[in-house]
């Protein structure tokens, strides 16, 4: 079983990029899949999950209304589409599932609930 975060890369505030979670080994119709990021000398902050059971999602407040998460299971991909980008979304991203299709809030923030972790991908934005 394999995550593979991509599609980072710089930008300037204001603009926008599209992260990418793809896996191996499973689905993603049958795991909920959550973002985190860490910024340099941060720790690790949850950014948003997706539930494949009913599609149900959540945000982060700082990034809610910039960033969307989605599903595509014909392509066994979680997006992560963040718009009006900050200096302050400058992080390494990463992505996580959970073997349980069905996360509340309470526990789609919990690191220590997901299973599986890709490797990140880093986001700069300049100011």
């Amino acid at each position: 079983v394999q995550l593979q975060a991509s599609g980072g890369g710089s930008v300037q505030a204001g603009g926008s990029l599209r992260l990418s979670c793809e896996a191996s080994g499973f689905t993603f119709s049958d795991v909920a899949i959550g973002w985190f990021r860490q910024a340099p000398g941060k720790e690790r902050e949850w950014v948003s999950c997706i539930s494949s059971y009913d599609g149900s999602t959540f945000y982060a407040d700082s990034v809610k209304g910039r960033l969307t998460i989605s599903i595509d299971n014909a392509k066994n991909t979680v997006s992560l589409r963040m718009n009006s980008l900050k200096p302050e979304d400058t992080a390494v991203y990463y992505c996580a599932a959970d073997r349980i299709a069905k996360l509340y809030y309470s526990e789609c923030v919990d690191s220590d609930q997901y299973d599986y972790w890709g490797q990140g991908t880093l986001v700069t934005v300049s100011s």
